[in-house]
């Protein structure tokens, strides 16, 4: 059901991705490496999961965060997630002792390569919110990066699928474009998943209502799509409570106090990078949008900041898809990427 908040399995789960799922699940067979990128809650990991279960694929799904541990990826629970699938499929392969001890990641993408080459079958290793890798090991990630472009040049039955909401810092560390990074020059496939445009969040939600045989009035519908835009997981989040507590009112504040309570630990995280992140965020949900405005208003909350060290922190934000870049009347401004996230910001 379309308001589940559960990531989705099958495709009739989806609503109006058919185009994407169609793309992804060519992309998964036919690109030795594919990057799925979409701001957070737009339901990047339901439509993983669904094109792994309809692709006649092996897909193996890890979510990078489940394998942090203090602020770092670790390798034994990294290598946990990876046996654990390789344990779940059944891989036997004469004279590889599947023990945290005694394997590395170029040892499990030989067994994986091998079990496809047997079966004739794909294998796809899908890693979620792949941008935390970049916490992997002393080398930032560079020798997980170099066990992926090992794979690449040996390995015809393995594929690699990488997804991130921090759109501009997976690109960062993937490296495609930089010539010391261990995937320069390798050829992927890079989808992007859209929020839904506005009269498709209006037909979203009717169309969950529809499944649960409930009547709504078409100015809740609006106010809904008005206060949450596209974003499929607010979308999700308001229908849920909606159908719990049939109140439009009460099914709003819910969603937003279920936002409050993510977004802010979001922000906390922010926070501990640095504090002037959140100033500045707070300045362009306030309509202070210009660089100049921006800066105004971080020195009059903690004194002077250097042009160069501002630049830096609107471009980081950029890169954790928190902002992006607009020109208007000629003339360059910041926006908050959800509408949600504005809101939660302005009272945080």
């Amino acid at each position: 059901m379309l308001f589940d908040p559960r990531p989705k399995e099958k495709r009739e789960e989806l609503f109006d991705r058919e185009k994407e799922l169609s793309e992804l699940m060519h992309s998964l067979v036919n690109y030795p490496i594919t990057v799925l990128l979409g701001i957070r809650r737009t339901g990047k990991s339901s439509i993983i999961r669904v094109s792994l279960n309809e692709s006649d694929v092996v897909g193996i799904y890890i979510d990078v965060r489940r394998a942090m541990r203090g602020g770092r990826i670790s390798d034994e629970k990294l290598k946990t997630q990876l046996l654990g699938n390789l344990r779940r499929i059944k891989i036997k392969e004469p004279g590889i002792k599947l023990e945290l001890t005694s394997i590395d990641l170029t040892d499990i993408f030989d067994v994986l390569n091998s079990y496809g080459k047997k079966r004739k079958r794909i294998v796809v290793l899908a890693f979620d919110e792949a941008q935390y890798f970049r916490f992997y090991g002393a080398r930032g990630g560079e020798d997980f990066l170099l066990a992926v472009a090992y794979s690449y040049d040996n390995h015809e039955w393995l594929r690699f699928l990488f997804s991130g909401s921090e759109v501009g810092l997976l690109h960062d560390f993937l490296g495609f474009e930089d010539f010391k990074a261990p995937l320069f020059g390798r050829i992927y496939n890079e989808i992007t998943l859209e929020p839904f445009p506005r009269d498709l969040s209006v037909e979203f939600l009717k169309e969950g209502f529809r499944e649960v045989k409930i009547d709504v009035p078409e100015e809740h519908l609006e106010e809904a799509v008005e206060n949450l835009d596209g974003i499929p997981g607010w979308l999700v989040e308001y229908g849920y409570h909606y159908v719990h507590t049939k109140d439009h009112r009460k099914a709003l504040e819910r969603t937003f106090r279920s936002a409050q309570s993510l977004i802010r630990s979001e922000l906390a995280e922010l926070k501990k990078r640095s504090e002037r992140y959140l100033e500045i965020l707070k300045a362009i949900s306030l309509g202070m949008n210009r660089w100049s405005k921006i800066k105004e208003y971080v020195e009059v909350k903690y004194g002077p900041i250097t042009n160069a060290r501002l630049s830096a922190l609107l471009k980081n934000l950029e890169k954790m898809s928190w902002i992006k870049a607009e020109l208007q009347n000629g003339k360059k401004t910041y926006k908050i990427v959800d509408p949600v996230v504005e809101k939660v910001i302005r009272g945080f």
